[in-house]
């Protein structure tokens, strides 16, 4: 059986070569994701944003800075877990993908997560959200509530860029709440 750090690698190779949709053609670098291949915790999130598409990494902008932030301050550490997104390119003007752009780029997603088996997924925001559990459902309803994707517990989230947005206590309150509820289920499944 390949190795999951081998299986990773070779995802890697596809998603850096990919030319499914024309995001390929508008890409400074494709974002395939990051992380250990036993973690424990698998984050995504929507797409790649403008710094993410510079360097090719995940979550290295704003939103990155925050996340790490808190992550931080529970306990985690970045390379303890698995970051990646829903597409793997950029779309312009970081607009929300659209449904042709998911249904060429979300089976690497599904991949990783095969690949990865976490314990707990966490979604952030409503695109991740919505694309992982095949729902419409608003995300200020769906967060906080645990869901299931093929088996895996998934604690929906805002997405740090919302927080970044409407950065008031009690939506900071609710992330945090949201982070802690994910760390205790590793804790209780470890």
């Amino acid at each position: 059986m390949m190795e999951k750090a081998e299986a990773l690698q070779n995802l890697r190779k596809c998603v850096l070569t990919c030319a499914r949709c024309m995001l390929c053609f508008e890409r400074t670098n494709a974002v395939p994701g990051e992380g250990s291949p036993d973690a424990k915790i698998f984050i995504t999130g929507e797409a790649p944003g403008e710094e993410e598409d510079k360097q090719g990494v995940p979550f290295c902008g704003r939103s990155g800075q925050l996340l790490d932030k808190l992550f931080s301050v529970m306990g985690l550490k970045r390379d303890e877990l698995y970051i990646a997104n829903v597409l793997k390119c950029r779309p312009p003007s970081n607009r929300t993908p659209e449904q042709h752009e998911v249904d060429h780029c979300l089976f690497f997603l599904e991949q990783q997560i095969a690949i990865v088996q976490p314990k707990v997924i966490m979604t952030l925001g409503a695109t991740a959200t919505k694309y992982l559990l095949q729902t419409d459902e608003a995300i200020s309803k769906l967060r906080g509530e645990w869901q299931e994707y093929n088996g895996v517990p998934l604690m929906p989230t805002f997405h740090p860029a919302y927080i970044l947005r409407n950065n008031t206590d009690e939506i900071k309150k609710m992330w945090k709440s949201d982070f802690k509820a994910v760390i205790d289920r590793v804790s209780n499944v470890l």
